[in-house]
């Protein structure tokens, strides 16, 4: 009699399929035979004779990542196992070894919460239109066990990939700064000091102890209330440039030495134009939501400004099209082509850092020409019928240039702003620039009235 995996339930695994990842609270909604499933199906899925396994710093992950790791040797195949890992250091695994990986972690969600990233072979990105949905397939019926049995082998790749991330920049432009970098207990306690080492920085690590259950504060530096300790660190010590990692350290944030926090836009401005001093003009991409500025920036410096809808598969698979050497996210994320098109904070800081270098001056003064507009931030609002909401806003402002690229982007010469629908809530995203901070609180009086109803 043939032996077969425990299909998964069907109900928990649509609760934690995500559209870009799987995500759920530990042990409630994922747990150990759900991995196992889930580990056999992306197996079969694949078709690959090895698959990558790495994870973060939250306890659970030892329990699932190896229940996991048994549905995929179930099925025939090989685990390589990379032990404690960034998503960025799987992503390398992944592009190096040319195999399928699976990261688990919850990234920046809370302690209770645990989940995987899955990619293909080369870091191919795998998300709900691309993937997701046929493992869920797989997974919710019985599988049948191979005859043999996948064999699982440990490799350490941190050496290759610290020499990755450094071979984006030019070590000779490097001089001393004095940086402080707070990890929030995720895994950049883990990867940033193999990278650093041998750099000529003067480096303050924040909360570099692995912790999955965030005891100083919770390891999402897109919520201004978690990046207050390294705000206030880096005008103690007098610091030239603070860093914010998230708990899986794929997302960097950035202060600079007044402590004030530097915007995904103005970071994704400036790495870019570093990428095209490096590597020469070509395209760039950055998302919908990016300042202008972004785009301006990219067009000063010899750049083709190309915009994308928010989310990683779809800026990676634009990469694939048009051989963009940088594409950058407002949230945080930086993609880079000969990253196996997949983002790396640690990539991004090197660049960062590089010009910082060169420039010889503070990173405001850096800024401070790509500073050119005031933003809302993003607004979200709960609505009834988010694609009335839509028809109606593009109704009212029906007299300029609108695009549905990704919700409704509307310019009107001297502001803009995009209104997306949330994917997984009855929410609204509003994302506005004008000239100064006056007209960007006065077009959201203008705005909101247009939600309700």
């Amino acid at each position: 009699m043939k032996k077969t995996i425990t299909p998964g339930n069907s109900k928990r695994l649509s609760s934690i399929i995500k559209a870009y990842d799987i995500r759920g609270l530990y042990p409630a909604e994922i747990d150990a035979p759900t991995c196992r499933s889930l580990g056999a199906a992306f197996a079969q899925y694949c078709s690959s004779d090895r698959i990558a396994i790495g994870r973060d710093m939250r306890e659970s992950g030892i329990e699932l990542s190896a229940a996991f790791a048994e549905g995929v040797m179930s099925q025939g195949v090989d685990v390589v196992d990379i032990g404690l890992a960034s998503t960025d250091l799987l992503y390398f695994a992944s592009g190096v070894l040319n195999i399928p990986g699976a990261m688990f972690t919850a990234s920046h969600n809370p302690a209770g919460y645990n989940g995987i990233k899955l990619c293909g072979s080369g870091a191919a990105p795998i998300s709900q239109e691309s993937g997701l949905e046929e493992i869920k397939g797989i997974a919710s019926g019985e599988i049948d066990v191979s005859e043999r049995r996948g064999v699982l082998s440990r490799v350490d790749l941190m050496e290759e990939f610290v020499s990755h991330v450094l071979s984006f920049v030019d070590l000779t432009n490097f001089r001393p700064l004095k940086l402080v970098v707070d990890t929030a207990n995720g895994m950049g306690g883990y990867v940033v000091p193999p990278v650093f080492k041998n750099l000529p920085f003067e480096i303050e690590l924040l909360y570099p102890e692995l912790d999955g259950a965030f005891p100083n504060h919770p390891a999402d530096p897109l919520q201004p209330e978690n990046l207050v300790d390294l705000q206030r660190r880096v005008l103690e010590v007098g610091a030239d440039l603070g860093m914010a990692f998230d708990g899986d350290a794929d997302r960097v944030f950035l202060v600079d030495e007044r402590a004030e926090l530097v915007s995904g836009s103005m970071t994704t401005a400036l790495v870019a134009v570093g990428v095209l001093r490096s590597e020469g003009p070509g395209p760039i991409l950055h998302n919908l939501i990016c300042s202008k500025s972004t785009r301006e920036a990219i067009l000063e410096n010899g750049g083709e400004p190309i915009r994308t809808k928010v989310g990683h598969s779809y800026i990676k698979s634009i990469m694939a099209e048009t051989g963009a050497a940088f594409g950058g996210e407002h949230s945080g994320h930086y993609y880079f082509r000969r990253n196996y098109r997949a983002d790396s904070g640690l990539i991004a800081a090197m660049v960062i850092l590089e010009q910082l270098c060169m420039s010889g001056s503070a990173l405001s003064e850096l800024l401070r020409p790509l500073d050119r507009y005031s933003s809302s931030g993003e607004i979200n609002t709960k609505v009834a019928d988010v694609n009335r909401v839509i028809e109606r806003v593009s109704k009212a402002y029906e007299a300029y240039e609108q695009d549905f690229l990704d919700g409704l982007t509307v310019d009107c010469g001297d502001w803009w702003f995009n209104l997306r629908p949330s994917n997984t809530e009855p929410l609204l995203r509003l994302n506005l620039e004008a000239k100064d901070q006056d007209q960007v609180e006065a077009h959201i009086r203008e705005l909101l009235p247009l939600f309700d109803g």
